[in-house]
């Protein structure tokens, strides 16, 4: 299961440097990302290396964190991948609540990361019909 940093942070200039500044001076890498802005705040949604340090880190600047578990599908790069996946996920009669890309740096292969209800029975459903989860 994959951990996600999703930090709340003000839409404002110079707000996304800060926030990698800081997992910067803490070596944490970002491994798949996506924001959402709203009216004034918005959520920057991240897989990163060390998501407790990240968390952590950017409490103490300041920032709203939390640590939430996603699911992280691994897929080749072929057209319909990504289709084929949100069918079996459709099928299974599960609401995707967001999804993003990601690699996975070993394999070389794409991840795709997302949020659903109930992620341990998404998880043992999509291993039980031949995904590689990760």
């Amino acid at each position: 299961m994959l951990k996600q940093l999703n930090v709340y942070a003000e839409n404002k200039k110079g707000t996304l440097e800060k926030i990698t500044r800081i997992l910067l001076e803490h070596d944490i890498n970002i491994l798949g990302s996506m924001s959402d802005d709203g009216a004034e705040f918005g959520i920057n949604r991240m897989v990163v290396s060390d998501p407790k340090t990240a968390a952590e880190s950017l409490q103490k600047a300041g920032f709203m964190c939390s640590v939430k578990n996603v699911i992280g599908v691994e897929v080749k790069d072929e057209v319909g991948n990504l289709h084929s996946l949100l069918t079996t996920l459709l099928d299974m009669n599960i609401s995707v609540q967001y999804l993003y890309l990601s690699f996975n740096r070993d394999s070389g292969l794409p991840i795709m990361v997302f949020s659903a209800d109930d992620i341990w029975e998404v998880e043992d459903g999509l291993k039980n019909r031949g995904y590689q989860v990760v």
